[in-house]
């Protein structure tokens, strides 16, 4: 069994006493909140961290800490270019990394947008489920050859999951009413189930996948919310805990919310994680029931669906893996 920690740990908790030299690994979304804490403490203890970034101007002012971390100890940090709402630039991001030809370790998948207006990808998708999804499962997908033997996916993905299964029917949204949340839960669900179908394809070669819930924590993610929205959000997150009889709601820091991403990929025990949804650094049980709480619904888990999404993944992206 790993060390237990909880949802108030940090990465620097779990991180503790950990020597992540010779580790390499990729983040994506290091210009903002998680993904720029998520490498500042991978690199504070030795990783090389390659960021991925839409903006990498914005990226490199952004991880000025990250750099600060690489110049203090033995890790190291680089930024390479990575738009997930353009097919065309995740392709060249994959080509560039696959000519590098250096390994990685473990690949965490950060970047994401939450609850924008109505819109597409330059590839004609729905934002969220193009960019938290097809963006991802075709950067993965190429670059998998690159993960080690005892490699990780770490996918992050939200108890916002809990809005929506999957609609494989009609995943951009042109036959039903768009609503934020319910593309937003989509979009988190397919983190999920891909994670899940991912493992199954490769942990026969000893690389794991899991998926990930960092909490609720004031970043840039949640620049399309006003208060008023997210005041309301939060009470009824409260409501719903007080009808469980939990504890109030409480943001997270970004040190925390970075936790469960940073210990599922280089402190979990593997077996534990692969093909699983963790929060606060532990995996998540199952529970079902209305509005946004712990645990993980079993319809983010089904292998069929699983399967279902990736075939219907590679039908949109045009591209077989």
């Amino acid at each position: 069994m790993t060390t237990q920690f909880g949802e108030k740990s940090t990465t620097e908790d779990v991180l503790a006493g950990i020597d992540l030299t010779g580790k390499r690994i990729l983040v994506t979304g290091v210009s903002a909140g998680l993904g720029v804490e998520t490498a500042r403490a991978l690199v504070a203890h030795g990783a090389d961290v390659v960021g991925a970034a839409r903006n990498v101007a914005k990226a490199e002012r952004a991880t000025t800490e990250v750099r600060a971390a690489a110049d203090a100890g033995k890790g190291a940090f680089s930024i390479v270019e990575l738009d997930l709402a353009s097919l065309a630039s995740v392709r060249a991001c994959a080509d560039a990394l696959n000519a590098d030809g250096r390994p990685f370790d473990v690949i965490i998948a950060n970047a994401g947008v939450m609850v924008p207006p109505f819109g597409h990808t330059a590839d004609g998708f729905e934002t969220q489920f193009g960019t938290n999804h097809l963006g991802h499962f075709v950067l993965i997908n190429r670059i998998a050859p690159l993960l080690k033997h005892g490699g990780r996916l770490v996918n992050l993905s939200s108890a916002g999951h809990r809005y929506s299964d999957v609609d494989l029917d009609d995943p951009n949204f042109e036959r039903t009413p768009y609503d934020p949340w319910i593309g937003y839960g989509r979009s988190k669900t397919a983190n999920i189930l891909f994670a899940v179908e991912f493992d199954r394809r490769h942990r026969d070669r000893g690389v794991r996948a899991t998926a990930v819930h960092p909490g609720g924590i004031r970043t840039e993610l949640a620049r399309h919310m006003d208060e008023s929205e997210m005041a309301a959000l939060v009470a009824s997150i409260n409501e719903t805990a007080a009808e469980a009889g939990t504890p109030a709601f409480e943001f997270k820091t970004i040190p925390q919310g970075a936790a469960t991403s940073v210990w599922a990929a280089v402190v979990a025990d593997p077996a534990e994680v692969g093909g699983k949804y963790c929060e606060d650094c532990h995996v998540a049980e199952l529970q079902e029931g209305e509005g946004i709480r712990g645990g993980i619904r079993a319809y983010a888990l089904d292998a069929e669906r699983a399967k279902a999404l990736w075939a219907k993944s590679e039908e949109m992206v045009g591209e077989r893996f």
